[in-house]
C-alpha cells in the first residue's frame, strides 16, 4: 500500500478577503493519528500587558497557552509563535481586529497541542515533557509592529506583545531554563527568524538556545505575471505597522525594511543556531505570492495553484525555478555547522504541529529520516542535519495538500 497521502482541504474553511488570503498563512490541522486522548490547553491572558501598551489590534490583552513540563523536561522550554498572515492596510487590519488574529476576545479558550506540542512520547519523542507554550498572534506583522492609528482605533504593537509574553514566561519559570527552543509556523516561522537572536539574549550563555522556523521562508520572488506580489504586500505591512526599527540591525543597516522582512536577507546573519523546515513547493506561496489571481487574470494557473496534479509542464518548470530560488536562499545559511535544514519536495505548508507530518508511521521522509527525528538530532547535537529532497515528483512520502478551487 502506498504511503502517499493527499489531503483535501475545503477553502470554505478560510475567509477570503477581496480575492486574497493574506490574513491566513497556516492551514487547518488534521486530527491526531494517535488513538490516545488529545491534549487541550487553556488560554492565559498576560495580566500586565496593557500597562506596557502590549495589546492586540483592537486593544485587548494578548495571551498564550502553556502546558507545564515534567520529569527530565521540567527546566526545558519550547516557545511556539502562532502564525496567521498579516494585514497591510487599514481595511484588512479593521477586518482582522474582529477575529482571533486581532483580538483576544475572539480567541479559543483552549486549543489542541499536537505534533511538536504533544505531551506523549509516542507522538513527540524529544520534546513531549518540556514546558510547551503557544504564543497567540494578534498583531498582523509577525510580532514586529510599533504604532497606533487613533482615528481607526488600531494598535500596532507586535514587538511589545513579543516582549510582554517573554517577560511573563520568564517570570513563570523560563528564567531557570537549561535549554530552550523558539519555534513558529508560517507567519510565526518568519517571526521566529526575526526574533531568534532577541530570544537568545534573554538567557545566560550557559543555556542551550536554538530556533526553528517551519514554513517561514517567504521568498521575494517574481510572480507569474512578472510582478512581485509579496514584496508589494510586505511593503504595506512595514509602512503601516512601523516595523522597521524592530527588524535585525544586521539587515536594516544596509537594506530597506521590506527587504529585511524577507527571511532570505536575514538567515545567514543569525548568530543563534537555527533550523529551517520548509517545502520546496510551499502551497501558500504558490497561491498567494507566485500565482495570485491578480497576477493571472486569464486564469491559466487557476487549477494548478489549488491542485498540483493539475499542473502542466510549463507550470512545473516555473515551480522548479521557485525551488531553485528556495535552495539558493539558504546556501549561506547552510554553510554553518550549527544550523539545520529540511527542505522536502512536497506541496504543503507547516509540518511541525500536524501529527501526521511531524511524527507518524507514514510521515514525510528525506533519505529515510522524518522531520521529528531530524529536528531532534539537530537540537541535541546527535548529528549534522542538512537534508534536501530531490525535485518533484520523486518523493512518494509527501502529505500533499489539495484545495477546492473557488468558483
Amino acid at each position: 500500500m502506498k504511503n502517499f497521502l493527499v489531503v483535501v482541504v475545503a477553502v470554505v474553511l478560510v475567509r477570503w478577503v477581496d480575492g486574497s488570503d493574506w490574513n491566513v498563512t497556516e492551514l487547518p490541522s488534521l486530527s491526531s493519528t494517535a488513538v490516545s486522548r488529545p491534549l487541550f490547553v487553556g488560554l492565559t491572558l498576560i495580566p500586565d500587558a496593557a500597562s506596557k501598551g502590549a495589546v492586540c489590534l483592537d486593544g485587548s490583552v494578548p495571551g498564550y497557552h502553556l502546558h507545564r513540563g515534567f520529569g527530565s523536561g521540567a527546566n526545558s522550554w519550547l516557545v511556539n509563535l502562532e502564525g496567521g498572515g498579516w494585514c497591510n492596510n487599514m481595511r484588512t487590519c479593521l477586518y482582522r481586529k474582529k477575529t482571533r488574529r486581532g483580538s483576544s476576545y475572539y480567541m479559543e479558550k483552549e486549543i489542541q497541542f499536537s505534533g511538536i506540542m504533544s505531551d506523549k512520547p509516542e507522538e513527540n519523542p524529544d520534546f513531549y515533557n518540556w514546558n510547551r507554550v503557544k504564543v497567540r498572534y494578534c498583531d498582523g506583522a509577525s510580532f514586529t509592529g510599533e504604532g497606533y492609528d487613533r482615528d481607526a482605533g488600531i494598535f500596532f504593537r507586535g514587538q511589545r506583545i513579543w516582549s510582554a509574553a517573554m517577560e511573563d514566561l520568564l517570570s513563570k519559570g523560563m528564567q531557570n531554563a537549561d535549554q530552550t527552543l523558539l519555534a513558529g509556523c508560517s507567519a510565526g516561522g518568519l517571526a521566529s527568524i526575526q526574533h531568534c537572536d532577541q530570544f537568545r539574549a534573554f538567557f545566560p550563555e550557559s543555556v542551550k538556545v536554538k530556533c526553528l522556523a517551519d514554513a517561514g521562508m517567504f521568498l521575494d520572488a517574481a510572480d507569474v505575471g512578472g510582478g512581485r506580489s509579496l514584496r508589494s504586500f510586505f511593503e504595506g505591512v512595514m509602512t503601516l505597522q512601523g516595523s522597521a526599527g524592530n527588524l535585525p540591525k544586521t539587515c536594516t543597516s544596509s537594506m530597506d525594511a521590506t527587504s529585511c522582512f524577507f527571511p532570505q536577507n536575514i538567515v545567514s546573519n543569525i548568530q543563534t543556531p537555527t533550523y529551517i523546515l520548509n517545502t520546496a513547493y510551499d502551497v501558500w506561496q504558490i497561491q498567494q505570492s507566485l500565482a495570485p489571481s491578480s497576477a493571472d487574470p486569464q486564469g491559466y494557473w487557476k487549477e494548478c495553484r489549488f491542485n498540483y496534479s493539475s499542473c502542466n509542464e510549463d507550470h512545473v518548470q516555473f515551480l522548479q525555478e521557485f525551488r531553485k530560488q528556495m535552495l539558493d536562499s539558504v546556501k549561506g545559511f547552510s554553510v554553518s555547522k550549527q544550523n539545520g535544514l529540511f527542505i522536502n519536495s512536497c506541496f504543503a505548508h507547516c509540518q511541525t504541529e500536524r501529527q501526521d507530518t511531524w511524527f507518524a508511521n507514514d510521515s514525510p521522509l528525506i533519505g529515510g529520516k522524518g522531520i521529528a527525528k531530524s529536528v531532534g538530532d539537530w537540537y541535541f547535537d546527535r548529528s549534522e542535519e542538512k537534508l534536501v529532497d530531490c525535485p518533484y515528483p520523486c518523493d512518494k512520502t509527501c502529505h500533499n495538500l489539495v484545495f477546492r478551487s473557488r468558483k
